[in-house]
């Protein structure tokens, strides 16, 4: 199959621009024309690869919110299916989803059901949108599906945006700390040396000290400066190799001062979110569970979530399934509790995701107002220390200088 960019005219006579994949010109005609597209022009694409070709523009989650939110509405007003998903496709503004949205209308046109379409695209459509899709698909009720894929994906949308916003200042501060050691330590120090070294006097200890660290540096900076990189592509590599490294260097991030509670806080904010969107969608309580632990990543905790599954499957309540496993603190497991005791237990997991995300808000704030500060005082000494270092001794030589 070759991959081909198209210009197309559909029924309302509108421009429609895209990327399909067909065996060859007639074959892509043909396509074109089953979807109500009439083709103007095609150029072929090369170099391909699985997935997408190299350049494509990202789907990103702000397209897929788009997506889910444009079915809502239509399928919700009355359109069938099909007729949703060629008005989502003629009026997507990134190629990519178009393209995707194309092969997927062609798919649910040739009798494939709506899940099974979108897991054939995974670059774009998660597993989690999968099994929402498929459980709307039973219950026969796919905007509730759409509903609650919306309020995930807008809630992942504004973690993940709080957490680039508030990570920007330190990597900058950052940034400028280690320019600064690279240029006052790899350049700006190593030319006066030689004058402080010429000094007919005995240099104090943090002269030489100084002067030790520009040699080392000036040997061994690329190294320096490349270690941290080094670092973490030999634990990738490792934490790919043994299960045991994975779980033992995932152990050790859960249980660092501070970044461990962010981990775990956010793990349970995202799961618990999740948990609930499938539940409500009408997944039974072990599918969802098992659907759920795709948002967690830490070995350690899915290891507990393991524990949770088996004693569900065992007979216990999911309060006291989360209870045993250890992992979830205890407001978690009595909101849990009071949830299964009332019957809503729906909203007790949005308002335990609330939470904990108002919290993970609140933690990254304090974790970032401990790094700046400390990146300022890294700053700042090392200026000190080079000031005191080399205008230290040129002030005692003026002193011992008979005039």
């Amino acid at each position: 199959m070759k991959r081909y960019k198209y210009k197309a005219i559909n029924a309302t006579g509108h421009p429609v621009r895209g990327m399909i994949s067909a065996s060859g010109e007639g074959d892509l005609y043909n396509q074109l024309a089953e979807s109500g597209l009439e083709l103007v022009s095609c150029s072929e694409v090369g170099g391909t690869k699985k997935g997408f070709s190299i350049g494509t523009q990202k789907v990103t989650l702000r397209d897929l919110i788009q997506f889910f939110v444009q079915l809502e509405q239509l399928q919700g007003a009355g359109v069938a299916l099909l007729d949703a998903l060629e008005d989502v496709r003629d009026s997507s503004e990134n190629p990519t989803l178009r393209d995707v949205v194309s092969e997927v209308y062609r798919d649910v046109r040739d009798g494939v059901s709506f899940s099974v379409a979108m897991s054939r695209h995974p670059s774009v459509f998660a597993n989690l949108h999968i099994s929402l899709i498929a459980a709307g698909e039973e219950t026969g009720d796919l905007t509730s599906v759409y509903k609650q894929l919306v309020i995930y994906l807008d809630w992942t949308d504004v973690m993940q945006a709080k957490i680039r916003k508030a990570t920007a200042q330190p990597k900058i501060a950052g940034a400028a700390v280690v320019l600064m050691m690279v240029i006052m330590l790899g350049y700006v120090v190593p030319q006066i040396v030689g004058f402080i070294a010429n000094l007919d006097q005995e240099l104090p200890f943090y002269t030489k000290a100084l002067m030790a660290t520009s040699d080392f540096f000036q040997q061994y900076g690329l190294y320096l400066l490349l270690a941290p990189v080094g670092f973490i592509v030999v634990v990738k590599t490792l934490k790919n190799l043994s299960s045991a490294f994975a779980y033992f260097s995932d152990w050790v991030m859960l249980n660092l001062p501070l970044a461990g509670a962010l981990i775990r806080k956010a793990s349970i904010a995202r799961y618990t979110q999740t948990f609930g969107a499938l539940y409500a969608s009408g997944i039974d309580i072990i599918s969802a569970l098992k659907s759920a632990r795709q948002t967690v990543t830490n070995k350690v905790l899915l290891s507990g979530l393991d524990m949770v599954e088996a004693n569900v499957q065992a007979g216990s309540s999911l309060s006291e399934s989360f209870e045993m496993s250890g992992h979830f603190p205890s407001l978690v497991v009595r909101m849990i509790r009071v949830g299964e005791g009332s019957g809503n237990l729906t909203p007790v997991l949005d308002k335990v995701s609330e939470f904990y995300s108002k919290d993970v808000d609140e933690a990254v704030e304090g974790l970032i107002g401990l790094i700046q500060p400390a990146l300022t005082a890294v700053m700042g000494g090392l200026i000190l220390w080079i000031a005191v270092s080399v205008f230290g001794p040129i002030y005692s030589s003026f002193q011992n200088m008979n005039f």
